[in-house]
């Protein structure tokens, strides 16, 4: 058994998660503070010293890849982490604290150590217990990350030899370079250590709250611990405190059926409530802002619970009680109620007592382990993102953004299935699972339509894809040939840095200097940003050198316009908005291409299964670093920006106009307003009609 640790240690780690947290203070856009802050000068003394290591170990690397040995390969990267987080922390300048640079030596000192051992064909640490971190190659951006785990000392045999694993999110932390991360999930255990229980850290690309990239470095964490260690598919949960409560809160509405349990702690569940009340903030959202909140916003989502059995933990006088409370509330809505285990006169920390009632309600949860095939499944989403639950998918919404539910349930030799904003949808059973007879036909009953759903196969799988055809149902699904939003192809614009991505940068000579400076600055900025919040090198290519091979699996970010990027010349007339020197035309609308430039997300013409965006990295920027729930998408499907407004720590320049495509990636055109809104961004008025915005400079109002 692991030591526990005593409840002073662990009011110091919880209390260490909020070390340089946002608030009031951080809410002036002039005056942003950077994240993370500038590092300490590291002496010429210890500057050799780290150099002289990280040259060691980056030899000792490259004759490990030299070998070719599939099995040394595969374990590289437990080696490749030790160069990384000492290499950019001393290139990045992200040493805050003296303490850092032994941190550092040490660090390099095992990766030196890992690569020795690899190198005579062991791996000692792969079948350590206790703390052991570990590493991954990311289909992200290619760059190796780290992820901690506490083993347990047992070995699982008899009828269920494979581990329960605990994901445990860690809180807000400004300072948590790879070096800080690495070190401490070397040395502490965590406040909560189940027996016989496997528990992964993620590192979640640093201070995002595993969101975009953060929530893919869980998933990809997560496969990997799979495939090195025996887990229990079925006995896998979510937890976290403070940031790390807010993550649970996110996975466990999104992702309800991967779980046995969900375990949030404090941290925050929604967006706009949040704000005011922590941040005591006042909001100003554009109509197309407050639409994206459905993306991360848990209450929207809180149907999807009913799969996910959730213990929530909040200290009594923990202002972050607020997330807890508020799922509350949508949870009643659904004829939930939320198990909400409150630590009598604490603030934000575990209360002992408290503690051990959370951990014996989720040993009961894993005793029981996740429901695989329930008989009744209900899944609330707002995008094609977040589209599974069990047996069912919804392929196709009506529109998205705006509420989509689908319930269903199993009868004998039925299906019942009711639904709401949704096109398309799959059911679906493996091998084995089918809990229907396979001589007879399965009905379908879908709104009130009963179709055909065909029979089971001989191996006990069953497949039925519905489609909305007019007013009623058939069986069959959308061509895969028809352009439309998908699954992992519906927007926004941050949704293409979720997946393998390469920056193409012109190498064109166009006329608009006021352009092209433009696109020249917001470039280094994404490159420089990307690397500083989501924690890697991204892949950056020439327009001519870009290859079929990525096209063929990378998302393209395209930087430039069609006169100096080659590949945006290639596809400029095939894009929803259309662009040339002289205009870019949305819809009914033109904006002269001398002063505007255009944002955009489309399926890649020259690959319909992959993204193509237009000058923008990931959407929020410096002012929404400084909370974890502002960091949420703040562009939609596209927007024109007006260059003579200079971007700033909120925005790229002057929103003039933006907006989402519809499901088959056209310009929807303006819908009739209810009423015209007229507000102010910065030193811009906004002009609301509907869903759409527009944005005017004060110095051209009378």
């Amino acid at each position: 058994m692991l030591p526990r640790m005593r409840l002073a240690a662990i009011l110091v780690i919880l209390n260490a998660t909020v070390a340089g947290a946002d608030g009031p203070k951080d809410n002036q856009p002039d005056t942003v503070r950077r994240m993370p802050k500038p590092g300490i000068k590291v002496s010429p003394a210890d500057r050799e010293t780290l150099e002289t290591g990280l040259t060691e170990l980056h030899a000792a690397i490259d004759k490990l890849n030299a070998s070719r040995d599939p099995w040394i390969l595969e374990l590289i990267p437990d080696v490749q982490i030790y160069h990384r987080a000492v290499h950019d922390a001393l290139k990045y300048e992200e040493f805050f604290d003296a303490k850092e640079i032994s941190k550092a030596k040490a660090l390099l000192k095992e990766g030196q150590k890992r690569a020795a051992e690899l190198s005579q064909k062991t791996a000692p640490w792969a079948g350590q217990t206790g703390l052991v971190v570990r590493g991954y190659v990311s289909k992200i951006d290619g760059s190796v990350q780290p992820y901690g785990l506490v083993v347990p000392e047992s070995k699982r045999g008899g009828a269920r030899p494979e581990h329960r694993l605990d994901v445990w999110f860690n809180g807000r932390n400004e300072t948590l370079s790879e070096v800080n991360f690495m070190d401490q999930h070397s040395h502490q255990a965590g406040q909560f250590t189940p027996a016989d229980t496997i528990v992964l850290k993620p590192y979640g690309r640093y201070c995002n709250a595993f969101k975009f990239a953060g929530e893919v470095d869980v998933l990809e964490a997560l496969e990997s611990v799979k495939q090195r260690y025996r887990i229990d598919e079925d006995r896998i949960s979510v937890r976290g405190f403070s940031m790390g409560g807010a993550a649970a809160w996110q996975f466990a509405v999104h992702y309800p059926d991967r779980w046995f349990a969900a375990n949030p702690g404090a941290g925050f569940s929604e967006t706009p409530r949040f704000l005011k009340v922590f941040q005591q903030e006042t909001l100003a959202p554009t109509s197309y802002e407050k639409t994206l909140w459905h993306l991360y916003d848990c209450t929207d989502y809180a149907a999807n619970l009913i799969a996910c059995p959730t213990v929530a933990y909040s200290g009594e006088l923990d202002n972050q009680k607020q997330a807890a409370d508020v799922m509350a509330e949508a949870l009643k809505e659904e004829g939930i109620e939320l198990t909400h285990i409150i630590g009598p006169k604490t603030k934000h920390a575990y209360h002992p007592a408290a503690k051990l009632e959370v951990e014996r309600r989720m040993e009961s949860l894993a005793a029981r382990g996740r429901q695989k095939f329930p008989s009744e499944v209900t899944l609330v989403t707002y995008t094609l993102k977040y589209n599974r639950m069990h047996w069912l998918s919804i392929d196709g919404l009506g529109e998205h953004w705006k509420r989509a539910r689908v319930h269903a349930s199993l009868g004998d030799q039925t299906v019942a299935v009711k639904t709401e904003n949704v096109d398309s949808i799959s059911l679906e059973f493996p091998p084995g699972w089918a809990p229907f007879r396979i001589t007879t036909p399965v009905e379908v009953t879908i709104d009130g339509v009963k179709v055909d759903g065909g029979r089971p196969l001989s191996d006990r799988s069953w497949i039925c894809r519905l489609d909305r055809k007019g007013d009623g149902w058939k069986v069959g699904s959308p061509s895969d040939q028809e352009l439309r939003k998908r699954s992992d192809l519906q927007g926004p614009i941050d949704d293409a840095f979720m997946d393998s991505f390469v920056f193409v940068l012109p190498t064109g000579k166009g006329e608009n200097a006021r352009f092209n400076e433009w696109a020249g600055h917001e470039s280094a900025r994404a490159i420089e940003h990307w690397r500083r919040q989501f924690r890697g090198e991204p892949r950056v290519k020439n327009d001519v050198d870009v290859t079929s091979a990525d096209i063929a699996t990378a998302n393209l970010v395209l930087w430039g316009d069609p006169a100096t990027n080659a590949v945006l010349k290639r596809i400029a007339d095939r894009l929803p908005i259309p662009w040339n020197h002289e205009r870019i035309k949305a819809g009914d609308r033109e904006f002269s291409s001398e002063n505007h430039g255009l944002i955009l997300i489309a399926p890649n013409p020259l690959n319909a299964r992959r993204y193509v965006v237009l000058n923008s990295g990931f959407t929020y920027r410096e002012y929404d670093y400084l909370n974890n729930a502002r960091q949420v998408p703040k562009l939609p499907d596209w927007a024109v920006i007006n260059l003579e407004t200079p971007p700033d720590s909120r925005t790229p320049g002057s929103v003039v106009a933006a907006d989402f495509f519809n499901e088959r990636w056209e310009w929807k055109g303006p819908t009739p307003p209810d009423e015209l809104r007229l507000g102010r961004r910065g030193g811009n008025l906004r002009l609301e009609h509907g869903p759409h915005s527009i944005f005017l400079p004060t110095e051209t109002m009378v």
